[in-house]
């Protein structure tokens, strides 16, 4: 009998989740995941923003009316529920940004949204900002105590310090970097870009074009600089793998 040719059916992509968090205030949460969907944006993607940050929505503020955007309350179980059914229905990258306070609701609802990521076979990817202070890593412990099965990519936000002494020589940060995650080095926007930023409710390539000649420069630096680090984040969730 003749050979019959065997049909593979391509299987689609795992759904891409970007939990962009820190737990605390003044880290640099919103700027990340701003410059996050900048880079996405960039390559041709069009990623769903899901704000959860109900104090400060800078983040849907600003990007709001240029990508697809909703609002959760991470607080309460419904709003888990919530996340889940949107995660359930996206055919695109999804980038979560959170508030200051989740580490309490992360740790309360973290057996329903795994279980959650578990059926949907996504795959969340945590850019866990953090500054020099021993509360930063804390909180990222807590925050891998809840989600053990989360690859953890760790940003050092130079806005914050230049140098990070206690994770870069902690036993967490190779626990981190043993478990496929990244230590990375996030780039420093001048003040005076940032406050524009937040004041004007600009996306990061309006601002490109709207704001003053030497403030654009900067921000030009800066987005490259970001991308940069972005690029390997998204080369290691595509592998399974740390990127080298």
């Amino acid at each position: 009998m003749p050979e019959t040719e065997q049909v593979t059916t391509p299987q689609p992509a795992a759904l891409k989740l970007y939990w962009v968090g820190g737990a605390k205030g003044g880290v640099g949460k919103s700027i990340v995941a701003m410059a996050l969907l900048d880079y996405l944006i960039t390559l041709g993607m069009s990623p769903l923003l899901v704000e959860t940050d109900t104090a400060n929505p800078d983040v849907f503020k600003s990007y709001g009316e240029l990508v697809e955007t909703v609002q959760l309350d991470l607080d309460t179980r419904d709003g888990w529920i919530a996340l889940l059914t949107l995660c359930e229905q996206a055919t695109r990258p999804v980038v979560i940004n959170t508030g200051s306070r989740n580490s309490a609701a992360v740790a309360r609802f973290a057996d329903l949204f795994q279980l959650g990521l578990d059926d949907l076979a996504a795959e969340l990817v945590a850019l866990w900002v953090i500054n020099e202070q021993r509360d930063s890593l804390e909180l990222l412990r807590q925050f891998r105590s809840a989600l053990p099965s989360v690859r953890v990519h760790v940003l050092r936000n130079q806005h914050c310090a230049p140098s990070f002494p206690l994770y870069d020589q902690s036993n967490l940060r190779q626990e981190i970097e043993t478990n496929s995650g990244l230590s990375l080095t996030f780039p420093d926007l001048a003040g005076r870009v940032t406050r524009e930023l937040y004041d004007r409710r600009l996306t990061l390539m309006a601002a490109e074009r709207e704001m003053p000649f030497g403030n654009r420069i900067e921000l030009k630096r800066w987005r490259q600089a970001a991308k940069q680090v972005f690029s390997q984040v998204v080369v290691a969730a595509s592998a399974g793998g740390p990127a080298k």
